[in-house]
């Protein structure tokens, strides 16, 4: 199950991790992305439907980083236990561009991955930007090789949260619902085909 959030979207104020004015790996999210990721109504930052014409791109801004964006539940900076294993855990950590980083609270293994997520035969891609929803360290869901579920219990048992963008790229049925099931798998950068999705890609490290 894969639900959608945006940068900019408050949806729970008494919830630490209630807003998307900030990411768990970016603390001026909503500034360094450019803006509200919709459209902004009576001071709130609403979500709005995208179209490929427009690359899937917001109507009302230009992002200065990747429009296709998710979380998975693997925080592996502020979540003390994902953080003690993510270089045993989490697979790519044993490549030579990670090797040496796992004290680095500066650096997230996650942030930035590419993943390929699929709804029937629609397939986008996009990069993770934060973490969620409702768990932190389920590594058996996103790393597992025994198809685990989620641990998370919220909103209908979803194992992500998609952008508007990708929300659109794959046909959700509701740009903001709880009812969308969807594949994935991470990918490499070289794995990741030519699509909006690489018209702006984020780079930026925590902040």
């Amino acid at each position: 199950m894969a639900t959608t959030f945006w940068v900019g979207e408050l949806f729970d104020p008494s919830a630490d991790d209630g807003s998307q004015v900030m990411s768990t790996y970016d603390s001026g999210w909503m500034r360094n992305y450019g803006g509200c990721d919709g459209v902004m109504k009576s001071g709130a930052c609403e979500t709005e439907q995208r179209t490929e014409a427009n690359r899937f791109m917001p109507t009302g801004m230009t992002p200065k980083e990747n429009p296709f964006y998710l979380d998975l539940p693997y925080d592996d900076v502020n979540d003390s236990k994902a953080f003690a294993e993510r270089a045993s855990v989490i697979p790519w950590a044993r490549d030579s561009v990670y090797a040496g980083r796992e004290q680095d609270k500066s650096f997230s293994y996650m942030k930035n991955q590419w993943v390929r997520i699929r709804k029937g035969n629609q397939e986008c891609y996009g990069q993770i930007q934060d973490a969620g929803p409702g768990q932190y360290h389920d590594k058996e869901y996103v790393f597992g090789s025994n198809d685990a579920r989620p641990a998370n219990k919220e909103f209908n048992g979803a194992g992500m949260d998609v952008s508007p963008a990708l929300n659109a790229c794959l046909g959700f049925e509701d740009i903001n619902g709880e009812s969308d099931t969807v594949d994935w798998q991470f990918v490499t950068r070289d794995q990741v085909p030519d699509g909006p999705w690489l018209d702006i890609v984020t780079t930026s490290q925590v902040r």
